[in-house]
């Protein structure tokens, strides 16, 4: 492990490796830094317990999602059409179109 790293990562009692969480002061940390994991915690936070483990089981991470197309999000994660819908334009489009202009100069 890169020791720059170590500040953002917190070792559990049962000695898995948390890395830091997709919430930072109340907002939304920048999703291009999230792990599997942190996708995964935002949407079963978000209402989508079922559809979430989708993402974990095609590991798609935050720079995964940020290049998610509205048909990788219907016929790639193998989820139902009406939550995979709901998850694209509710979700996935507004992350993307955030990331953009928190990130362009």
């Amino acid at each position: 492990v890169n020791a720059c790293f170590l500040p953002l990562m917190e070792t559990k009692e049962n000695g898995s490796v948390d890395t830091k969480s997709s919430v930072e002061n109340g907002q939304l940390s920048d999703p291009a830094h999230w792990a599997v994991a942190d996708v995964v915690n935002y949407f079963k936070a978000t209402g989508f317990e079922e559809q979430a483990n989708a993402f974990q089981d095609q590991e798609i991470d935050g720079k995964s999602l940020l290049l998610m197309t509205r048909n990788d999000v219907l016929t790639g994660l193998s989820i139902k059409l009406g939550p995979a819908l709901k998850i694209y334009e509710y979700h996935v489009k507004p992350l993307q179109t955030q990331h953009l202009k928190t990130n362009v100069s």
